[in-house]
């Protein structure tokens, strides 16, 4: 399997910070699934070609699902699904980039997307960034947790580490 992004893709919004970890998916002690969600601007016009994070640590193995959805900032609401891709996370992918390879959905340049992940049989870290009042954290979105029956939570000071791709023209 290919955890890289295909060579013609070009990272066009990306946050490389790493000094935190968030946990995804399954947890066994009380059942409960924690979705992550990440949003963006896309500053160019283009097919998205992958979506890559940074996996820190593998603690429970399992598939991971990858949803892309345009984002409204206004009312802070995600649409429907537009892409999906997924990937068995295993030992193997710990502290390194993951590629999730998209079909070729194509971004507007200034427009809001999000992507959510989720896990319903495995349980892991994603790299993040945490940042404080004194040094803004990524700009152009934020970090999303969902857990069940719970309102999500939205934090302007934490962003997953990750990198959008788009197709070279």
């Amino acid at each position: 399997m290919n955890t890289h992004a295909h060579p013609s893709s070009k990272a066009v919004v990306q946050q490389l910070t790493n000094n935190a970890t968030s946990w995804l998916g399954h947890r066994k002690a009380d059942h409960h699934e924690i979705v992550m969600g990440q949003t963006f601007v896309s500053p160019a016009e283009g097919d998205l070609d992958s979506i890559e994070v940074f996996s820190s640590v593998v603690a429970n193995p399992g598939n991971v699902i990858l949803t892309v959805h345009k984002f409204n900032p206004q009312e802070q609401s995600w649409g429907p699904s537009l892409a999906s891709s997924n990937l068995d996370m295993t030992n193997r992918f710990n502290q390194q980039w993951v590629s999730f390879h998209l079909p070729s959905l194509h971004l507007h340049k200034g427009e809001s997307y999000g992507f959510r992940l989720e896990s319903h049989d495995g349980y892991l870290g994603l790299g993040e960034g945490a940042f404080s009042a004194k040094q803004p954290s990524f700009e152009q979105g934020k970090e999303w947790k969902f857990e069940q029956n719970h309102k999500p939570h939205i934090y302007s000071y934490f962003s997953l580490a990750f990198k959008v791709g788009l197709k070279a023209a």
